[in-house]
C-alpha cells in the first residue's frame, strides 16, 4: 500500500537550532511550527476501474491565486487524461448556497469522485455530508469544512505556520515594540481565520506589539490598497508594520503607502507570500518583507490523490504541500532565515499576476494558460 504524505519540515520553516536557543533580549519565544502526525484513511471500499467522472466545486476564481490553483488542477487533469471520462468544473462565485448546489449536481451528473474548495466551512458542511451518504468520497483542498468525518482527507499547506512565522518574523523585525496592523484574506474562509488566530498567539506573546485594527480584504490588491490607504489616513507614522496573510492584499497595501507619498526605504515592513508583484514592489522600493508562499500546487497535489481514492489505497487524512519562507536580504531575524532571498526570488522580468508555487511549470502565465482534457 502506497501512502502520499507531503509534510514541512520544521528545518524548511528555516527555524535553525542555534536561532531557537538564543537570548534574544528577553523577549519570548513561540513554538511556531508542529507538523504533527496524521491517521490513514483506509479507501478500499472506493476502489473501482476508470476512466472516471470527476467533479471540481470550486469557491471561485475571485483572484489571481485561485486562478492558479485552478490551472494546477487542470494541468494535472491534462496530464491523466488517459484516465478520466469526464472533468467537470463548476464556479461559484464566492456564493456558498450557489455551491452547495452545484455540489448536488455534481452528484446528478454522476461523479465517481468529488473535489471541492469550500467558500466557507460552516455552509458547505452539509453538501459534503451529503455526498458521503450518497456513497462519494470527497476531497478538500484549501479551505475546510467544520466536520472532518465526511471527507477523506485535506489538501492544503499548514495556515498556522504562515500565521506564526511571518508575525515572529515582524514582531522581532520591530524589536518586539509597535503598532501594527492586521489585513486578512475572506471573512469566514479558514485559511484567513487559522492565520490571524495563529498570528495573534504570537502577537499576544509581544507585549510591546500592539494591533491597531484587524481587516478583511477579501484577498483582493484593490481592496488591499483601499482599506490600507483608509488606514494611513486615520494612523499615519503610527504604523509601524503591516501582517498581511498574503501578497494579494499585501501588494496593494504597498501600493497605498507609495501612494500616500511614502519614498522608497520608508515603507514599514510587510508580510506576505504568492504574488508575484508584492516581491516586485518590495524589491523596486526596498520594503522590508518576509513571504510564506501558500502553494496553489496544492490543487494539483489533490487532484492527483483523486487516484489514490480511486485505487483504494491509504490516505492521510492531511496532506501538507511545502513552503518556504523568502526575506528581504539584511532583514533576517534571530529565529526566522530565509530559504531565498526576495530579490533572487522576485520574477523581475514576469507579470505582476503571476503566482508563486502553481503547479503548472516555469513559465507559467495565467493570461497564456491552456490545457486539454475530457470535459
Amino acid at each position: 500500500m502506497r501512502i502520499r504524505t507531503i509534510v514541512a519540515a520544521a528545518a524548511s520553516l528555516c527555524l535553525s537550532a542555534s536561532a531557537a536557543l538564543a537570548d534574544y533580549d528577553g523577549v519570548p519565544r513561540t513554538f511556531l511550527w508542529n507538523p504533527g502526525s496524521v491517521d490513514i484513511f483506509d479507501a478500499a471500499e472506493f476502489k473501482k476501474e476508470g476512466p472516471y467522472v470527476i467533479g471540481f466545486s470550486n469557491a471561485s476564481i475571485s483572484n489571481p491565486w485561485r486562478v492558479a490553483m485552478l490551472h494546477g488542477i487542470e494541468a494535472a487533469a491534462e496530464r491523466h487524461a488517459d484516465k478520466i471520462e469526464r472533468f467537470i468544473i463548476t464556479d461559484a462565485n464566492d456564493d456558498p448556497s450557489k455551491q452547495a448546489a452545484d455540489v448536488q449536481d455534481l452528484i446528478a451528473q454522476g461523479v465517481d469522485i468529488l473535489l471541492i474548495s469550500p467558500a466557507t466551512a460552516e455552509a458547505l458542511d452539509p453538501a459534503v455530508r451529503r455526498a458521503k451518504r450518497q456513497g462519494i468520497p470527497v476531497v478538500l483542498v484549501d479551505r475546510q469544512v467544520s466536520s472532518d468525518e465526511n471527507y477523506i482527507t485535506f489538501v492544503t499547506a499548514s495556515d498556522q505556520a504562515l500565521g506564526r512565522i511571518s508575525a515572529q518574523w515582524l514582531a522581532e523585525k520591530l524589536g518586539g515594540e509597535g503598532k501594527v496592523v492586521m489585513l486578512g484574506g475572506l471573512a469566514g474562509a479558514s485559511p484567513a481565520e487559522n492565520r490571524i488566530k495563529a498570528a495573534m498567539e504570537v502577537f499576544n506573546q509581544f507585549p510591546g506589539i500592539e494591533v491597531l485594527e484587524t481587516q478583511y480584504t477579501s484577498w483582493s490588491p484593490a481592496n488591499g490598497k483601499t482599506i490600507m490607504s483608509a488606514l494611513i489616513q486615520k494612523y499615519g507614522d503610527e504604523i509601524a508594520g503591516v501582517w498581511a496573510d498574503s501578497g494579494l492584499q499585501g501588494s496593494g497595501s504597498i501600493e497605498a503607502f507609495l501612494a500616500a507619498g511614502y519614498e522608497a526605504g520608508k515603507i514599514p515592513p510587510h508580510t506576505g507570500g504568492d504574488f508575484n508583484a508584492m516581491y516586485q514592489l518590495s524589491v523596486q522600493n526596498d520594503v522590508p518583507m518576509i513571504g510564506i508562499d501558500y502553494p496553489p500546487a496544492m490543487g494539483a497535489e489533490g487532484f492527483e490523490v483523486l487516484f489514490d481514492v480511486l485505487d483504494g489505497k491509504g490516505i492521510p487524512r492531511r496532506i501538507e504541500v511545502n513552503q518556504q519562507v523568502v526575506v528581504s536580504e539584511g532583514h533576517e531575524t534571530p529565529s526566522v532565515k530565509a530559504d531565498v532571498f526576495t530579490a533572487d526570488y522576485a520574477l523581475m522580468d514576469k507579470p505582476g499576476s503571476v503566482i508563486m508555487s502553481s503547479g503548472v511549470g516555469a513559465d507559467y502565465d495565467p493570461a497564456t494558460f491552456t490545457a486539454d482534457y475530457p470535459k
